[in-house]
């Protein structure tokens, strides 16, 4: 019998209003977001000048809803949106 790790077993016992969202999605990456020394909080600390983000979930520049990744699309209220901040 294979015993649930006490991470699970805190997120089966969270409900979803009791989610922190934070303005991205956790899966958004660039080449910038590396650098970070914190959490993004504006579009801008993703974008540099080539303006290229890809989402780690498929390593493509599409979510995986099919739609393109973007600091400005890749927010709360996207399909395939999960919070950065996790579970509080």
């Amino acid at each position: 019998m294979a015993t649930e790790s006490k991470a699970e077993e805190a997120k089966n016992e969270i409900s979803p209003s009791e989610i922190v969202m934070s303005p991205f999605c956790g899966s958004l990456r660039s080449k910038k977001f590396f650098m970070l020394d914190g959490l993004a909080t504006r579009a801008e600390d993703y974008l540099d000048a080539s303006n290229h983000c890809w989402c780690r979930q498929t390593q493509q520049v599409v979510g995986p809803d099919g739609s393109q990744v973007d600091p400005n699309r890749c927010v709360p209220g996207r399909s395939c949106y999960s919070s950065a901040l996790g579970l509080i």
